[in-house]
Parts: C-alpha cells; sequence; structure tokens
C-alpha cells in the first residue's frame, strides 16, 4: 500500500508530524507516535524486519547519546526536581532524566518517519512527483536523476581503479600523505570519466527534444488519488490523537510547560 501513495503526499505526511513532534517535550507523545509509525511501515510497506533494523540501530545508539547528554546537561527550564541520581559531579534530577528520554524518542520518531519514507518510495517516482505536483523545474529534476544514476557507475569503476594498482604493485595508502596521492590516483580519471558521461548524456537529451520546459507531456503521469489524501490525514489524526492522550494522562508538555 505505502508504494502506491504518491510520494510527495507521502513527503507531507512525514515532514509536517515530524516539525509539530518537535515542539512536543513530554515522552508519551513521541512514545506513541513511534510505535504508530513502526507499525504503518511494517504493517502496509512490505519492508523486510532485517534490513530496518540494521538502517535503524544507529540512530538507536544517537538516540540514547542524546539522552543521556541532556540528562547530564539539562538547559534551566528542565533542571528541576528531585535527584534521581549522580555520577561524579553531575546529578540527574527527575526532569532533566524525562527531557533526556522525550529527546532520545523523538530522535527515533523522527528516524522511523525517515525509514518509512525511504524505504517505501521510488526515487525516480519521487523527482517526477515533485516536477508534476510541485513544479519543480524538469532541468534540475533531470539533472538530479541522472546524478543518482551515475552513483552505481562511479563505484563499479572506484573498483576497477583499486584492482588496477593492485594489479600494477601499488600498495595501499598508509600516511597522510600517501592517502593525499591515492586520492589524487582516483580522482582525476574518476572525473574524465564522469565528464565524458555528463556530455553523452547532455547530447542524448537534446537529441531527444529535451529543452526544460515546463510545459511538457510526461510519459509516467503522477496523480495525486483520495487515497493519498486519507493517508495524509491519517498521520496528521494520530498526531492530534497521541497529544489528547497525553493531555489526558496530564503528561503533555510544550516548550516546558506541562498541560
Amino acid at each position: 500500500m505505502l508504494t502506491s501513495i504518491n510520494p510527495t503526499m507521502k513527503a507531507f505526511a512525514v515532514l509536517i508530524p515530524a516539525l509539530l513532534l518537535a515542539f512536543t517535550f513530554d515522552p508519551l507523545t513521541p512514545f506513541i507516535y513511534l510505535v504508530f509509525t513502526v507499525a504503518v511501515t511494517f504493517l502496509f510497506g512490505e519492508v523486510a524486519f532485517k534490513r530496518w533494523i540494521v538502517i535503524f540501530s544507529p540512530f538507536l545508539l544517537l538516540a540514547i547519546s542524546f539522552a543521556w547528554m541532556t540528562m547530564l546537561h539539562p538547559s534551566g527550564a528542565f533542571s528541576g526536581g528531585g535527584v534521581l541520581f549522580s555520577i561524579w559531579s553531575f546529578k540527574v534530577t527527575s526532569e532533566s532524566f524525562w527531557a533526556g528520554i522525550s529527546l532520545g524518542l523523538r530522535s527515533l520518531s523522527f528516524a522511523a518517519l525517515s525509514l518509512l519514507f525511504i524505504l517505501t518510495t521510488d526515487s525516480t517516482k519521487f523527482m517526477l512527483s515533485l516536477m508534476q505536483q510541485c513544479k519543480l523545474p524538469p532541468k534540475l529534476t533531470f539533472g538530479i536523476l541522472a546524478g543518482y544514476r551515475f552513483l552505481p557507475t562511479f563505484r563499479y569503476e572506484l573498483q576497477v581503479l583499486r584492482q588496477a594498482h593492485r594489479i600494477r604493485g601499488v600498495g595501499r595508502a598508509r600516511g597522510v600523505k600517501e592517502r593525499l596521492h591515492q586520492f589524487r590516483r582516483y580522482a582525476i580519471p574518476l572525473l574524465a570519466n564522469a565528464i565524458r558521461k555528463a556530455e553523452r548524456v547532455a547530447l542524448a537529451m537534446e537529441s531527444k527534444g529535451f529543452t526544460g520546459e515546463t510545459d511538457r507531456t510526461h510519459y509516467h503521469e503522477m496523480t495525486i488519488h483520495k487515497r493519498d489524501w486519507v493517508f495524509v490525514s491519517v498521520f496528521l489524526i494520530m498526531f492530534f490523537v497521541c497529544v489528547f492522550l497525553s493531555y489526558q494522562l496530564g503528561s503533555l508538555n510544550i516548550f516546558g510547560k506541562t498541560f
């Protein structure tokens, strides 16, 4: 289901709740939304759990570090409350503890929303949707697509260069000076090949009649359907449901003020 959603509408469905979550400072609201986002990703996204957890793990470590630093170095608005425990000269209070947990959960919510979009969206369809729905200039759109398509080619050419250097007896660089020299050996042929490929692509696009005009027809028409609006509405409504639950439980905190 998620792969059939218009990429631009999916981007708005992910971006707007992420911006709204940045204003909440209680742990309950981002936690509920994190659970909701992960559930939607696996139920409707056909995403492999192993792949998701491998990508999500670095964000988990980053969120833990954010939470820990917030507990040890809280701002004035979150430094009150009783002391829960102390480490050397650092004292972790109840308010700083929950502020750190909230920051960590918000970071994980942002990461989960980003993975939902990245793992269920085709990059080509996303750029075409930006061009057709958001009126992104075609020159910029096709330029980004062409550059994105070159990345696997550059990786292959870099592997070929490394193998060619090994055959000729060039060892692995060890010092800083040798690494800079090695970077120069790799950069010059890669840059030369990139220029040649860019010229070929430009000539091919001109031969196909590409002029960069915005008033053009498209082979792949990206349209917005009713299900796209429903998808955005569900994500927005769920955010306000999370806020309402936090308010009912007395834990809602916006900019340090509890409601």
